[in-house]
């Protein structure tokens, strides 16, 4: 397997029109390559209604132990952002830019590693300008966010389509327990109330040791290969319609960019058994029944473990305001919204002083028919 990373690498992949020779751009729209320049458009070869079946599985045993065919990897050459560690790949006569990740501006300045393909691809539905009014939407229902970051993100640069990756997994999973089963009864007591004799239902647990198995089969266990954005943001973003992914394909990618993956493939899966090892104790809990359930011990064995490489659509905007960064993300397919939530003192201020005012006139009216 590929040395892990220690920052993201975004590239970018351009094809010649075959009319002007200028640069083909991918056109969410009509799922077409597309020339900006002399409006030539062109299919992307294989698309429409795959005949090969799911996805092609990768074995995770092999790429652990650096066994896979050298076709399946590849290298890049990438720059630093020096204040948010993100690294994306520029043409050769680029020198500068800004970081899509954080919109600090950047210095070019080369590394290579080397990386597992992507074996699919999710491609973009949304265009730019779709995704622009999702996210200035989004932003105007929050009311507390500064009115100036609102007008500064209408009218700020282009957001960024980037493909950002992610890990899926799929194992078998089979799981014996140990644990106790509850079942709640009732006792009936007396007790003194106001110097009377009360009778009263008391609620009791019954505990009874129980042991079993359970299997389950996980399939696509979607995890984030990317240290760059925020996971709890990339989480909001679902739910993707993995069922839609395309074998992976370049051509998706012209005019977009995609990120390399930072979270190499052995952490990725530590994070997947994670995930599996609650949803176990969760089927655990079902297993036993009864009212409640304890759990001693869940030993689990785990087998059959296959991963894919894949992209995922992602709409970016990163704006600097007063001296902070706000980032903002669109899910490239369904347009859901989520980013850093700005909030304006002043607004919040005057909100807590409109309360204070309308509690005093409430309590003032109490008081005057008191």
């Amino acid at each position: 397997m590929p040395a892990p990373q220690t920052a993201s690498a975004v590239e970018e992949h351009r094809f010649p029109c075959d009319n002007c020779g200028a640069d083909y751009r991918f056109d969410p729209a009509s799922a077409m390559l597309i020339c900006d320049f002399c409006g030539d458009r062109k299919p992307i070869e294989g698309r429409g209604p795959w005949k090969g079946g799911a996805l092609r599985e990768m074995d995770f045993r092999a790429a652990l132990e650096r066994l896979l065919p050298e076709t399946e990897t590849e290298e890049t050459r990438v720059v630093t952002c020096s204040n948010c560690a993100a690294v994306f790949e520029f043409d050769p006569d680029i020198h500068a830019a800004l970081c899509p990740f954080c919109a600090t501006p950047v210095v070019t300045d080369t590394g290579a590693h080397r990386q597992i393909k992507p074996r699919g691809v999710l491609p973009f539905a949304l265009d730019e300008r779709a995704a622009h009014k999702a996210m200035t939407d989004w932003l105007g229902r929050l009311w507390f966010a500064p009115n100036g970051l609102k007008d500064y993100a209408r009218k700020g640069r282009r957001m960024q389509g980037i493909y950002v990756p992610f890990w899926t997994f799929d194992a078998d999973t089979t799981s014996t327990y140990r644990g106790e089963r509850g079942t709640i009864y009732y006792e009936t007591r007396t007790v003194m109330r106001k110097g009377r004799p009360e009778r009263q239902q008391v609620a009791r647990i019954r505990w009874r040791p129980v042991s079993g198995r359970v299997a389950r089969f996980f399939d696509d266990v979607l995890v984030l290969a990317s240290s760059s954005l925020p996971r709890r943001d990339t989480d909001a973003l679902e739910p993707w319609d993995l069922s839609a992914l395309e074998p992976y394909q370049p051509q998706y990618l012209a005019g977009f960019r995609a990120e390399a993956y930072t979270v190499d493939l052995e952490e990725g899966f530590e994070q997947a058994r994670a995930y599996m090892d609650r949803v176990i104790a969760r089927d655990v809990r079902f297993d036993i029944g009864g009212d409640q359930q304890r759990i001693h011990r869940i030993d689990t064995t785990v087998s059959a473990v296959t991963f894919k490489h894949i992209l995922l659509p992602v709409w970016l905007a990163a704006y600097r305001y007063r001296g902070r960064s706000y980032r903002f993300m669109v899910n490239g397919r369904s347009g859901r919204v989520q980013g850093e939530r700005p909030w304006s003192v002043v607004k919040i201020t005057l909100a807590v002083l409109a309360g204070l005012i309308l509690a005093g006139i409430a309590g003032y009216v109490v008081a005057l028919n008191g």
